[in-house]
């Protein structure tokens, strides 16, 4: 089965990495010669339609630029476990229902730029990937392994008896974020939007981490506190 992935950037990551596109909708009156030269030489179909026509397939800003590809492939948690690199002290990110595609392509970027190793999401608590998440992953969606599990308590229970950490993000009970070490295999647990991480996974945890807060806002956005913890893993494990 197809699905849309959408925006000059997308496509033009797609087609300089030679990734396999089905067809390519270009707005008519488009007027770009390299985009349109990278799919010839990939012998990928081109077909000029309506800004409507483009509307109708995907919802959001695709700048006349829409892709039809294969279904992003997900992962087993024993393959991403597998994947990670002798040495190497294993990062992993877990999401606990989140339900916006813009947090998870934000994280699958961040995820990337600091070498993590993979990404869980729910199969049906959580966002799936999709054109959105493809977007605003700026191409990371075709390079962090993603397992969807449907039960992310056991999964997280599976992967402690493999010598994982689980670190969970709370407000109540948690250590400052800047006092752990972060020197073992580590499983990173984001909360979802608003609730936070549910009862049951949060007894899963290990460690729970919280990230201070100063002024009168109470929380920060899912996928900017992932963005900073995963910034401070990578700094106690890199110190310069």
């Amino acid at each position: 089965m197809a699905q849309y992935v959408y925006g000059k950037n997308v496509v033009s990551s797609l087609l300089r990495d030679k990734r396999e596109i089905l067809t390519l909708y270009l707005q008519e009156g488009r007027r770009d010669s390299e985009t349109v030269r990278l799919a010839n030489e990939a012998g990928v179909k081109v077909r000029y339609v309506s800004r409507n026509e483009l509307d109708k397939m995907v919802q959001g800003n695709h700048q006349g630029y829409v892709a039809a590809v294969k279904e992003y492939r997900t992962y087993s948690i024993e393959e991403i476990m597998a994947s990670v690199p002798k040495g190497k002290l294993p990062l992993i990110v877990a999401l606990d229902s989140l339900q916006d595609p813009h947090n998870l392509g934000a994280i699958l970027r961040t995820v990337s730029c600091v070498g993590g190793d993979g990404v869980i999401i729910e199969k049906n608590r959580s966002v799936s990937l999709n054109g959105t998440v493809a977007k605003v992953s700026v191409g990371a969606i075709d390079t962090v392994k993603v397992a969807q599990v449907t039960n992310l308590a056991q999964t997280l229970r599976k992967m402690k008896d493999n010598g994982y950490w689980i670190i969970g993000t709370d407000v109540n009970q948690a250590s400052d974020y800047r006092r752990i070490r972060y020197d073992m295999p580590i499983v990173l647990v984001i909360g979802a939007e608003g609730t936070g991480m549910r009862r049951l996974i949060g007894e899963t945890c290990d460690l729970k981490v919280k990230l201070p807060m100063e002024g009168s806002i109470g929380s920060l956005n899912a996928s900017v506190a992932c963005g900073i913890l995963l910034y401070q893993i990578y700094s106690r494990r890199f110190p310069l």
